[in-house]
C-alpha cells in the first residue's frame, strides 16, 4: 500500500508571509497605541510628592520624574550607579524646575504629609508648604482652618475668574466689535464713491457712534478694573523647602493637591479634573499647560470642512472619468496625473495653496469686497477656509481612486434597467450608481479623513498657528469665521515637544496629545465606517 502525501497548494507559503506580516505591523500598531496610552494617561495621576536630603543638607521637594544610570568607563569593573530626576518646579524661585540628584548622596527619603502641590495659571508648578491665608477684610488664617477655609476660598475665586472672563468675552468683546465696525465703516465710506455731503454725513454718524461707545467703554473699563481688584484680593502665603516665602493671589491657584494624603478616591478625583482641564480649557504657558480645547475644535472642524470640499471635487471627477469620458490618451494621462498627485510632498501643496488661494483668490475677495481692511488683510492671509481647501487638494486623488473602484464595482445591468425603464443618463447616474456606489466614495473619504487629520506641514503655511486667539466658530456675528486661524492637534504636538521653553516638563503632554490625536480620527473614522455599513446593507443587493 502506497502513501500519497498533498503537496501544499501553489502559493501557500506567500500566503502565511502576507498573514505573518500583516500580523507584525498590527502588533507594532498595537504596541504604539499602549506606549502612548500608558505614557499620555499616566501624566494625570497626582504623584507622590518626595522629600530628599543630601549629605550637604540641601533638601528638594518634589515628584519623582525618572530614575537612570550614571554612565561609567568602559570595562570599569565598579558598581553601577544611580540617579533620580526630581521635579521639583518653583521656577519662579530657582530658575529651573528639576533637579537630578545621585542616589549615593541622599541620607533620608520622607514623605511629608503636609506637603502640597500648588498648579498656578503662571510660572507652572509650585512644591511646598501652605503657611497662611489673607482676606480681603484683613483677616488672617493659619493652623488647623488653613485647609477648609481654602478650599472654599478656591471654589469662590474659580467662580469670579469666569465671571471675570463672561465680562470680557461679552460687553468688553462686544465693544470692540463696535469700535472696530465704526472704524471700518469709517474707512469704507472715505473710500466710496458719490456726494460728499452724504459721505460727510455718513461719516459724522460714525462719529457719533464711536464717542458712544468709548464712553461707555470707559465706564465698563471701571467695572471690569474693580472686578480685577477684587479677584487680587486673597493671598495664599506658600514656603518652599528651603524657607523661602512667596506670597500668591488666590485667583492665580489652578490646584491645590495634598497627594500624601489622598487616598485612591482622592487621587481619582483629581485625575478626573485634570482630564477635565486637558479636554475643555484653553493652553496656558506657552502650551505646556491647562487644556488643548481649540486644537481639538480646530482639528475636527478643519477635517469636516476639508470632506465637504473634497467629496463633490473627488466624485464629480470620477464619475466623468468612469461614466462619461471615452477611454484615450487624454483619460489615460488623467489617470496617470492623478496618481502621480498622490506621491507629491504635502509641503507642494501648502506652498501652492499660499499662492494661489491665499495670495491670489484671497487678494481678489478683499479688493472687491473688502477694501476698507486695507493695508491689512481678512481673506489674503492664512485662514481655516484655505487650510481645508489646500488640504481637500491634496486628498483628491484618495477619492478619485477609490470613488472609480465604487463606480466600477457597481453591475452593468443596473444600469441598464435603469435606462430601459426610461431614465436619462444623467438620473441613472445621479440615482441609481452614485448611492449604489456610496460605500466605495465613504472609504475614499475615511482615508482622506485619516490623512488630512495628522498633516502639518502645509497647515503651517496656510492658517494654522501656535495660538489662536479665537476660534472659527463663536458667539458673535456672523458666527462661523472662516478667516480665522486655527489651532492644530498635529501641530501642538510638535510645538510642545520641540519648541517648548521647557521640554522636560512637558513631554508627558505630548503622549497624551498624540493618543488624543488618535483617538479623535479614530472616532472620526469609525462614523464613517458606521455609515458606510449601513449603506453596504441597504445596496447589498447591488453587489457592492
Amino acid at each position: 500500500m502506497t502513501l500519497h502525501t498533498r503537496k501544499p497548494e501553489r502559493g501557500t507559503s506567500y500566503m502565511w508571509l502576507c498573514g505573518g506580516a500583516l500580523s507584525v505591523n498590527l502588533l507594532l500598531v498595537l504596541g504604539l497605541l499602549v506606549l502612548l496610552a500608558v505614557n499620555g494617561l499616566s501624566y494625570f495621576w497626582p504623584g507622590e510628592i518626595v522629600l530628599l536630603r543630601k549629605g550637604d543638607g540641601s533638601a528638594f521637594l518634589g515628584e519623582i520624574y525618572q530614575r537612570q544610570e550614571i554612565p561609567k568607563p568602559a570595562g570599569s569593573l565598579e558598581p553601577s550607579l544611580w540617579r533620580t530626576q526630581v521635579k521639583v518646579g518653583n521656577r519662579d524661585l530657582y530658575g529651573f524646575e528639576f533637579v537630578w540628584v545621585d542616589d549615593d548622596q541622599i541620607v533620608s527619603r520622607e514623605t511629608p504629609a503636609e506637603a502640597l502641590l500648588v498648579e498656578r495659571l503662571e510660572f507652572g508648578a509650585f512644591f511646598g508648604y501652605l503657611k497662611e491665608l489673607r482676606l480681603a477684610s484683613g483677616e488672617r488664617i493659619s493652623g488647623d482652618d488653613l485647609w477648609n477655609r481654602l478650599g472654599s476660598l478656591l471654589e469662590a475665586k474659580e467662580r469670579e475668574r469666569e465671571a471675570v472672563a463672561d465680562f470680557e468675552a461679552g460687553p468688553i468683546a462686544m465693544l470692540n466689535r463696535e469700535l472696530e465696525a465704526v472704524r471700518l465703516g469709517t474707512r469704507r465710506a472715505e473710500l466710496r464713491a458719490g456726494d460728499p455731503a452724504d459721505r460727510a454725513a455718513r461719516i459724522a454718524e460714525l462719529e457719533a457712534r464711536r464717542k458712544s461707545a468709548l464712553a461707555l467703554f470707559e465706564t465698563r473699563g471701571e467695572e471690569l478694573r474693580a472686578m480685577r481688584e477684587s479677584l487680587r484680593a486673597e493671598i495664599a502665603v506658600l514656603e518652599e523647602v528651603g524657607g523661602k516665602r512667596k506670597e500668591l493671589a488666590v485667583s492665580e491657584i489652578v490646584r491645590v493637591t495634598p497627594s500624601n494624603r489622598l487616598g485612591v478616591s482622592g487621587k481619582l478625583g483629581v485625575y478626573a479634573s485634570r482630564v477635565r482641564e486637558f479636554l475643555l480649557d484653553d493652553p496656558r504657558e506657552s502650551n505646556t499647560e491647562g487644556g488643548i480645547f481649540p486644537a481639538i475644535f480646530g482639528t475636527v472642524m478643519m477635517v469636516f470642512l476639508m470632506s465637504f470640499a473634497v467629496v463633490p471635487l473627488g466624485v464629480i471627477a470620477a464619475l466623468y472619468l468612469r461614466e462619461y469620458a471615452k477611454d484615450g490618451a487624454v483619460v489615460r494621462a488623467v489617470r496617470i496625473a492623478v496618481n502621480n498627485l498622490a506621491g507629491v510632498p504635502s509641503i507642494v501643496f501648502g506652498v501652492f495653496g499660499l499662492g494661489f488661494f491665499v495670495y491670489f483668490l484671497g487678494g481678489a475677495i478683499d479688493s472687491a469686497f473688502f477694501p476698507e481692511y486695507a493695508p491689512a488683510a481678512k481673506f489674503r492671509t492664512g485662514g481655516i477656509l484655505w487650510a481645508s481647501i489646500t488640504l481637500a487638494l491634496l486628498t483628491v486623488p484618495v477619492v478619485i481612486v477609490a470613488t472609480e473602484e465604487g463606480l466600477a464595482a457597481v453591475p452593468r445591468v443596473v444600469r441598464e434597467g435603469s435606462l430601459a425603464l426610461g431614465a436619462t443618463k444623467f438620473e441613472t447616474t445621479w440615482r441609481v450608481v452614485v448611492p449604489a456606489a456610496a460605500p466605495g466614495i465613504l472609504t475614499g473619504l475615511i482615508l482622506a479623513m485619516a490623512r488630512a487629520a495628522g498633516e502639518v506641514a502645509p497647515l503651517m503655511i496656510v492658517g494654522m498657528v501656535k495660538l489662536a486667539p479665537a476660534m472659527p466658530i463663536s458667539g458673535e456675528p456672523p458666527f462661523v469665521h472662516l478667516d480665522r486661524k486655527f489651532m492644530h492637534l498635529g501641530f501642538h504636538i510638535y510645538d510642545v515637544g520641540f519648541q517648548s521653553p521647557n521640554v522636560e516638563a512637558s513631554k508627558p503632554l505630548v503622549f497624551a496629545t498624540a493618543f488624543l490625536l488618535v483617538v479623535v480620527v479614530t472616532v472620526m473614522n469609525l462614523v464613517a465606517i458606521w455609515i458606510r455599513t449601513r449603506l453596504r446593507r441597504k445596496y447589498a443587493g447591488a453587489a457592492v
